[in-house]
């Protein structure tokens, strides 16, 4: 039962990396849980903190894939805990930037926690804030 769960859950982990790269909000939406919460803890001030609910979720992600030209989200280690109701990926972002300004990449690690019918329950994105900063021309806006 715990190899399904983890399995299942790990599977739904990709899907929210797809429907990311698909630029579709509500195949995103589908995988979290009505109370889920979307976490930022390096967030410095420059980006939101996270969201919470479905609908700050959408409200969170909406605004977000129209500034892009695409993005691509490669998975590099993709791991169910020891406990399968959490799932753990350490991945790279690669986003075009629109207008030809180039890319924007960084490295993540992101823990998944679920609830028992498979939705996310908590999205924990952890990045180089410094990096995300950089990209957009943040630099001098870090608190």
């Amino acid at each position: 039962m715990k190899t399904e769960t983890g399995e299942r859950n790990k599977s739904t982990a990709r899907a929210f990396f797809t429907a990311l790269e698909n630029e579709n909000v509500d195949d995103l939406l589908s995988l979290f849980a009505e109370d889920a919460k979307h976490i930022n803890p390096y967030s410095s001030g420059l980006f939101p903190e996270g969201a919470n609910g479905r609908k700050e979720i959408r409200n969170y992600w909406t605004p977000v894939i129209p500034n892009f030209d695409g993005m691509e989200f490669p998975i590099h280690e993709i791991y169910a805990m020891e406990d399968p109701s959490i799932v753990y990926v350490k991945y790279t972002g690669k986003i075009k930037l629109k207008e030809g300004a180039g890319f924007y990449e960084n490295d993540y690690y992101s823990t998944f926690k679920f609830n028992d019918k498979g939705l996310i329950t908590e999205y924990v994105e952890i990045f180089n804030p410094i990096v995300a900063a950089r990209g957009f021309g943040l630099l001098d806006q870090i608190k």
